[in-house]
Parts: C-alpha cells; sequence; structure tokens
C-alpha cells in the first residue's frame, strides 16, 4: 500500500514541533536559571520549580534596570516603609518617588531572592544613586549607623543608664554605672573621690551605635565643660562657690524649679539660706539620698513622710547645714545660670501653690511660710 502524502506532510511538522517544544522547555528549566543565578546568584528555595523559571526569565528581562542606578547624580533622602506595608506598595513608591527606574523589577528581585518577607518597616536613607539591588538589601536592616541618644534635666546617673536598653546603644545600665562611679581624668572641676553626677550634660546627642560606656560618658562630661563658660564660673565666684558647689547647688534648683522662670528666685533662696547659715531643707536632697522607691517605681518619692525627712545620709539637707557632698542631678545651662546669676531677693522660704501649676509662694519670715500652707 503506498504511504498517503497527506499524512506525511502532517506527521513531519508535528514531530518537529514537539522537539523545538522540548528544546524551549529543556532551556527554560536549564539555561535561564542557570545565567540567572551567575548573575544576580540563587534563588529563594522557596520560590519551587516553576517560581524560579518564572522569576529567573523576570530578572532578565529587567537585566539593566537592576544594576543600573537612576541617577548617579542622586540626593540621599529619607525612604519610610510603615509597619504592614506589602511589596507592592514600597516598590510603586521608588518608582513614584524616583529613586528606581521600575518598580516591577525591584518586586521582582526581593521575591528571587526570597528578600519580600524580611524587608523590615524603618526609616531608610536611599538615593537613586543606587542600583535596585543595593536598596533591595538596605531595606533588610533598618538599623541606622548612629542613634539619637536623649538626657533629660534633672536626671540622676541611674536614670541615664536605665534609658540605655532602648536606645539603641550596645551599653548596658551596669556597664555605664560602673564607669560613671569616677570621672574622666582631665577635668579640673571635679573633686577627687568624686562620681560624674552632675557632669552629665542634658543634651541631644548623635551617637555611633557602637559607643562604649567610657566614650558615652567622656561626651556627656565633655559637653558640660564646653558649657562652662567663663561668665559662668565668674558668676559662681561671685556667690562664693567654686564649679563644683555651684553645679552641687544647680542641681537642686534644677529639681525644685517645675517652672524654668522661677530657678533664678529658688536659687536665691537656697544662697540666701547658706549665707545666713540656715539649713537648705531641700525635699529633693532626701529623695535623692532614699534612692529608688520600688512601690513607686520611681528614684524620687513623692510626697515625703515625716520619717523620710529623718533618713540618715549627708545628702539631707534637713540634717545637715550646708551644701551635700555632691550633685543630685544633672542641671541643664538655666539652673546652672540660675545659680550664677541669681535674682536679688530676701527670701528665706518657698513652697509649692495649691493650684497644680507649679509656681511657689516665697516669703521673707517662717510665719509668712506658715501662711502660705495648702489648706
Amino acid at each position: 500500500m503506498r504511504n498517503n502524502p497527506i499524512f506525511s506532510r502532517v506527521h513531519i511538522p508535528l514531530a518537529t514541533s514537539i522537539l523545538i517544544l522540548l528544546c524551549v522547555m529543556m532551556a527554560a528549566f536549564i539555561f535561564i536559571p542557570l545565567r540567572t543565578t551567575n548573575t544576580y546568584g540563587p534563588p529563594a528555595p522557596s520560590l519551587g520549580l516553576w517560581g524560579i523559571i518564572d522569576y529567573s526569565a523576570r530578572l532578565l528581562w529587567h537585566d539593566g534596570n537592576l544594576t543600573n542606578p537612576l541617577d548617579v547624580n542622586g540626593i540621599e533622602r529619607v525612604f519610610v516603609i510603615e509597619q504592614g506595608e506589602t511589596v507592592s506598595s514600597v516598590a510603586e513608591r521608588l518608582q513614584s518617588e524616583g529613586l528606581v527606574s521600575s518598580g516591577s523589577a525591584f518586586r521582582d528581585y526581593l521575591i528571587y531572592k526570597g528578600l519580600d518577607v524580611s524587608m523590615q518597616a524603618g526609616n531608610y536613607m536611599l538615593s537613586p544613586s543606587m542600583s535596585v539591588i543595593d536598596i533591595a538589601n538596605q531595606l533588610q536592616d533598618a538599623t541606622p549607623a548612629q542613634v539619637t541618644f536623649v538626657v533629660l534635666p534633672g536626671w540622676r546617673m541611674e536614670e541615664v543608664a536605665a534609658s540605655l536598653p532602648t536606645s539603641g546603644l550596645d551599653i548596658t545600665p551596669e556597664e555605664f554605672l560602673a564607669a560613671a562611679a569616677s570621672y574622666p581624668i582631665g577635668y579640673e572641676f571635679f573633686k577627687p573621690g568624686s562620681t560624674s553626677e552632675g557632669f552629665l550634660y542634658p543634651d541631644t546627642y548623635i551617637l555611633s551605635r557602637d559607643t562604649t560606656a567610657e566614650q558615652l560618658l567622656e561626651t556627656l562630661v565633655r559637653n558640660f565643660g564646653l558649657h562652662l563658660t567663663g561668665d559662668l564660673r565668674e558668676g559662681f565666684a561671685r556667690q562664693g562657690l567654686d564649679v563644683y558647689q555651684g553645679v552641687i547647688l544647680a542641681s537642686i534648683v534644677q529639681r525644685e524649679a517645675v517652672i524654668a522662670d522661677e530657678q533664678p528666685t529658688i536659687a536665691s533662696v537656697f544662697l540666701n539660706r547658706l549665707n545666713a547659715g540656715m539649713k537648705l531643707d531641700s525635699d529633693p536632697t532626701v529623695q535623692y539620698a532614699i534612692g529608688f522607691n520600688v512601690a513607686q517605681q520611681t528614684w524620687w518619692t513623692n510626697p515625703l513622710s515625716v520619717q523620710d525627712l529623718q533618713f540618715i545620709s549627708p545628702y539631707n539637707t534637713y540634717l545637715n547645714v550646708g551644701l551635700p557632698p555632691g550633685p543630685i542631678a544633672s542641671p541643664d545651662i538655666s539652673a546652672l545660670r540660675a545659680v550664677a546669676y541669681p535674682a536679688k531677693t530676701t527670701y528665706f522660704y518657698f513652697q509649692a501653690q495649691c493650684d497644680g501649676s507649679g509656681l511657689h509662694n516665697f516669703a521673707e519670715t517662717f510665719e509668712e511660710h506658715l501662711a502660705n500652707s495648702c489648706p
């Protein structure tokens, strides 16, 4: 029987097509993933076989969009990823904000590498001079190289230490307190045997994340020294105080004054009492002596009881005449200036007003002081 010419014409192209299809599939299975791996590194195993083929092909298609920055002269700026924001949303914003040329290239690269599941919310410094790959890797770590560290006016050194665990610095409270138990060398305003209490200058600091406890202490004390100007020294001297004594009194004024405008008047009261040989009778000095109140979870027990006022300590100015042996907290520049340049008054007493405003009533005599008591 003769071959059917029609059958022959159909059968041969079909076999060829199948062969071509098999070759294409082999290329898809082998060549495309291999080339992508050689160029961009291995894919995430979680993609699976078809996912690897799919995203390998996408990356080869994007090619230059992944490695070429949008603008080599681009300026660095802040880019914020919100908590719970999707990869697609981040990709769209990167493109719309002119940081990458292709949001889809960014998204496909993240998924190919498995970085889509580890992208972190946070603030980042990004630039159009970075490639898609650079930005994708940058968004895996929201931890900046520098941290902002704040010391508040009126903090004692234990409160500075307590803020460290959430500061981003790799310093434990114990390490800092061990360093602050003495003082850095080269500063003449410390007294032999004193701690660094009172000289941890209240301010906002930008610090390297790897700052050590000793370096942090040096930074805080050096900042105090920079603020200790000649006019402050002269002002302390006019009040009969050396620098260390001036800081002691400023630390008490800092803790007593709720309203900064009252600091010069409060300083005048204490200076008047010192000059008259009277006890300072300052509650914050007793609070400092008592230390941490477990029930109130504070270093500053409030209110103080009658028994508290009898707490035996050289810092208790209800029991001892003159200044306590050291500062009780870190005063800011306004408290330091209040002691160097106090108001001129004849007051010997002050007491908080009864309206909760934080203001005080001042008095010359004890009788007037009693009359200012709250009902």
